[in-house]
């Protein structure tokens, strides 16, 4: 069975349990209501539940589908909100998402892909229930708030491991799997940034229009996850930025050590080249050379090597070649 929790709440407190497809008769004020939690339902489950809330066939088959971007539909008097969630697993982000049918006496939350339950945020409600009897726009609220709660985590682990590969480029160059991670990275980022567009556009609809089921009093609220949404779309884009700049520091670097390097190897080739030139025309056999009959010859050649070995060594030294 893949119903999670339902329950019948008046006043704010937990009345009793309820089965899918028991009809619940409530009071036109919104002051009871049913709320159903239902985690990777059979096509039997949705269609019960269609039958008994009056839910739209294509809502419903969204639903059962879970492939959509989030967003805010208007059947008739009722909403139906897709929200996507996500978490880490093996260092990439993974999507679930999270359906939820708004009706004046109803809210229905379909969960597909999704570690975190909704149970810590029912008990939360349920321990104050100071929102929960406002009816069920507020509790709309409370899993949308939940849903983009969970983003926070995901994105201050990630950019823990940015400002580490950040501090490790200044110290050594980046190996070919930190590279590869960085372009994982980026495209993570990109990825986040395509559902966060169409959630803050989920909030922003609830605020600005006029909705079924979505009181005057309770668009604060909704106000109040766009404010998240907006924050954590924030944090990617810098998060985009600071892996750009990890990539170009880390090859800005590496051009300048190689340069060094190649400044080093040509600085020793100059003064390596005096001994070579003059050891090679010694080395020449020929009858008829200058100095080669001299007694201290020798001597004055290791001297002149000597010299001028050293003051190249002293000239590249002060220009910094070595």
């Amino acid at each position: 069975m893949t119903v999670v929790a339902a329950y019948l709440y008046r006043h704010g407190k937990r009345v009793r349990a309820v089965s899918i497809d028991e009809k619940v008769d409530c009071p036109a004020d919104r002051s009871e209501f049913v709320w159903i939690g239902i985690c990777d339902p059979t096509d039997a489950e949705m269609r019960t539940l269609k039958e008994q809330y009056n839910l739209h066939p294509l809502a419903v088959e969204d639903a059962i589908k879970a492939d959509q971007l989030p967003k805010v539909d208007v059947y008739g008097d009722q909403l139906f909100v897709v929200a996507r969630t996500a978490q880490l697993e093996d260092d990439k982000i993974a999507y679930g998402e999270t359906a939820i049918f708004v009706g004046h006496s109803h809210i229905i939350s379909v969960r597909h892909g999704s570690a975190r339950s909704h149970k810590a945020l029912r008990e939360q409600l349920e321990a104050a229930p100071t929102l929960l009897i406002n009816g069920v726009d507020y509790v709309l609220h409370a899993i949308l708030d939940y849903v983009v709660d969970g983003y926070l985590p995901i994105m201050e682990s990630i950019e823990d491991e940015v400002l580490a590969m950040e501090q490790r480029t200044i110290d050594a160059f980046l190996g070919r799997d930190e590279i590869v991670r960085i372009f994982g990275l980026r495209r993570e980022m990109i990825r986040f940034q395509r559902i966060l567009g169409p959630m803050g556009e989920v909030a922003g609809k609830i605020v600005r229009l006029d909705l079924p089921c979505i009181d005057t009093e309770a668009k604060p609220y909704f106000s109040d996850v766009l404010d998240h949404v907006r924050r954590v779309q924030t944090m990617v884009e810098g998060l985009r930025e600071v892996l750009t700049s990890v990539f170009e520091f880390s090859n800005l670097l590496e051009q300048q050590r190689t340069g060094a390097i190649t400044r080093q190897l040509a600085a020793w080739a100059a003064i390596l080249a005096v001994p070579t030139a003059i050891a090679g025309i010694y080395g020449m056999n020929f009858e008829n050379m200058p100095e080669l009959k001299t007694e201290y010859g020798y001597f004055v050649v290791l001297g002149v090597i000597a010299v001028v070995c050293s003051a190249l060594y002293v000239k590249f030294k002060q220009a910094k070649w070595l």
